[in-house]
């Protein structure tokens, strides 16, 4: 959900959620968000804070009366002092205007994955992509039943792949997903060092196949679909 009471930035900001495959609906008053989630329920809201009426602080609080849906702050309010507010109030992040879409959106789907992997009836602890096995409670991966030696963040990248096996995964989201810190130029290429160990790793056991394909422009993808069978990620 996203509540702006500048409409071509709601706007703007749900095109940006659809274009990379969200469900997003935009809101251009504190009221009519009230009254939305009231009717449907959402896993983040992304919220202005200067609106007329209910501004984006009280509609923060009221939100959290009624449940735990995560909050990012999208605000031209950029004082140190607004941001300490938000966070007291129990926003998960806070975004300032102008943003950079990509910035943007790489914070919603590192909250969502949050949200997420917060879910135990959700999460997985054994995922299978063709040959490959990532077994998320022990932390041990095989290809071909054999082990693979990862190092931690080799390991989280290739559960990150196995979970969305056969659909390319960005590097932003690799990086995120695995170092939990803020996707820039130079983290492009940390992923691209270890996507080549990963590589190098899988090779040793299986020279055969390349089973982490480049996604030119897009990312990463592990070759083929997911086989049947164990818990699945979502």
């Amino acid at each position: 959900m996203v509540v702006d009471d500048e409409r071509a930035i709601a706007d703007l900001v749900v095109n940006l959620l659809v274009a990379e495959g969200m469900d997003a609906l935009a809101c251009y008053s504190g009221q009519a968000a009230l009254d939305l989630v009231n009717r449907e329920s959402f896993d983040l809201a992304i919220i202005d804070i200067m609106m007329p009426g209910i501004d984006g602080f009280e509609l923060c609080v009221r939100l959290r009366q009624k449940s735990d849906i995560p909050v990012i702050f999208l605000s031209a309010k950029d004082e140190e002092a607004d941001q300490v507010v938000g966070f007291t109030l129990g926003a998960e992040d806070y975004v300032t205007k102008p943003f950079r879409p990509r910035e943007l959106m790489a914070r919603v789907k590192a909250r969502l994955r949050r949200r997420q992997s917060a879910r135990p009836e959700t999460s997985s602890t054994l995922l299978r992509a063709g040959a490959i096995e990532v077994d998320l409670r022990t932390h041990l991966a095989t290809l071909h039943g054999e082990a693979l030696h990862l190092t931690p963040k080799e390991f989280a990248i290739l559960a990150l792949l196995s979970q969305s096996a056969g659909s390319p995964v960005s590097a932003a989201d690799l990086f995120e997903g695995a170092w939990h810190e803020r996707f820039d130029d130079a983290a492009a290429n940390t992923v691209m060092v270890h996507i080549r160990r990963l590589r190098k790793k899988l090779a040793s056991i299986d020279s055969s196949t390349t089973f982490i394909e480049t996604a030119w422009g897009v990312g990463y993808k592990l070759r083929g679909e997911p086989c049947s069978g164990g818990s699945h990620g979502a």
